[in-house]
């Protein structure tokens, strides 16, 4: 369920990351490490930076350490012999720790890897504080009824979805007008579309408020970030597609708005920082503090706002159009967006083709909605093959 009322927390809480060495992972680590006391640590994962695996490691003290990339596991073992923290590799060994009993979760795992570890997390009904869009753009209904057929909590961790959460009145849902996500409008809000076409893998990853993996850098500067994040918002909070808002607010000090029948509009505002929205999630129910900048209005005096630009970033329509869809509409955009992103990435489109690539892969998407996180995996797998064959034609 989407936590509503509190829960007292009367001893030190129990913490196992999924996905520890990303953006959100290293954050989560630097809030445990100035709060010892109040945490423990089960487990962290990774895919395969067993070095930063390891630092973590030595300096959390887990009982469990996993990676994925099996050829690194030799490294991770020999690198913690000695320590007593047990080690595993494997993608299975991810949904193993994650299925260990712990009281909070975060699921930090990028991309459509983190949906079987994070249901593991889910099945055993504890805290999961949400950091991967995929899970509920790909997953959405699937892994909102097991949540509520297990006794899970999500507390949602995109700073987005926090503010909303902290905003939104879930017991008078039906007094929400609609709800207004924000976005930076990344690094190219103000370049021309002919400038675009040559824009760099680099200049796409330097955004311009928040410090980012590359992969979610890109889908900032796509404003696929936002399409993913309306899909993830529909399964999240108790509104229609229609009653969310998408708009431009690159100062990035306003997280997200709730709009209600009075004309009352709630907002939640702070430094573009995600050691905010993750200490909320981390202590919910209670707060705890936290080193992100505090905010001054005073010195930032003028926050501005823009109807976001759908010519110029086709992703915000393209992302609407999957969920109108539905089905398997949503799967096939996360799964060709990975792909068209990582080519990018590669140097083997160009940027503007990213939307592109997503869109052909959406006339191809199958009708049928999937049953199962296996049928949203093989969707997922067969989309992959076919986005790359869509990237090899165009070479």
């Amino acid at each position: 369920m989407i936590a509503t009322r509190p829960r007292p927390q009367t001893q030190s809480r129990s913490v196992t990351i999924l996905g520890s060495t990303g953006s959100v992972g290293c954050n989560t680590i630097d809030l445990l490490l100035r709060q010892p006391d109040a945490f423990r640590v089960e487990a962290l994962t990774a895919n395969r930076n067993v070095e930063l695996l390891v630092e973590q490691a030595l300096a959390l003290r887990p009982r469990l350490v996993a990676v994925a990339d099996e050829s690194r596991y030799a490294a991770l073992k020999d690198a913690l012999s000695g320590t007593g923290i047990e080690v595993a590799s494997g993608a299975q060994a991810l949904v193993e720790a994650a299925a260990r009993p712990t009281d909070w979760v975060m699921a930090s795992i990028v991309g459509a890897a983190g949906l079987e570890p994070t249901m593991a997390a889910v099945r055993r009904g504890a805290i999961v504080g949400l950091a991967n869009k995929e899970c509920l753009v790909c997953a959405g209904e699937i892994m909102m009824a097991e949540i509520k057929a297990c006794g899970a909590t999500l507390i949602p961790v995109d700073s987005e979805h926090s503010a909303i959460y902290q905003s939104f009145d879930f017991e008078n849902a039906d007094k929400v007008e609609k709800i207004i996500l924000t976005a930076s409008g990344g690094p190219f809000r103000s370049m021309p579309v002919s400038q675009m076409a040559m824009v760099t893998p680099a200049q796409a990853v330097a955004h311009p408020n928040w410090d980012m993996g590359a992969k979610i850098s890109v889908d900032s500067a796509t404003m696929m970030n936002k399409g993913l994040e309306l899909i993830e918002a529909f399964h999240l909070f108790p509104v229609s597609a229609e009653q969310i808002d998408i708009v431009v607010h690159p100062q990035s000090v306003i997280h997200s708005l709730v709009a209600y029948v009075d004309g009352s509009v709630m907002a939640q505002l702070g430094a573009p920082d995600m050691r905010t929205p993750i200490a909320y999630a981390l202590a919910w129910p209670q707060r705890m503090a936290s080193p992100a900048p505090r905010l001054d209005l005073a010195e930032i005096a003028q926050l501005t706002f823009e109807a976001p630009d759908e010519r110029k970033f086709p992703a915000l329509r393209i992302a609407r159009d999957a969920l109108r869809l539905g089905g398997s509409a949503p799967i096939v955009l996360n799964a060709a967006n990975e792909i068209a992103v990582g080519s990018f990435l590669a140097g083997g489109i160009g940027f503007l083709d990213i939307p592109r690539i997503v869109e052909r892969a959406l006339e191809r998407a199958p009708s049928a909605a999937p049953q199962s996180i296996a049928d949203v995996i093989e969707i997922d797998r067969e989309t992959r093959s076919r986005t790359l064959g869509l990237i090899e034609a165009l070479a």
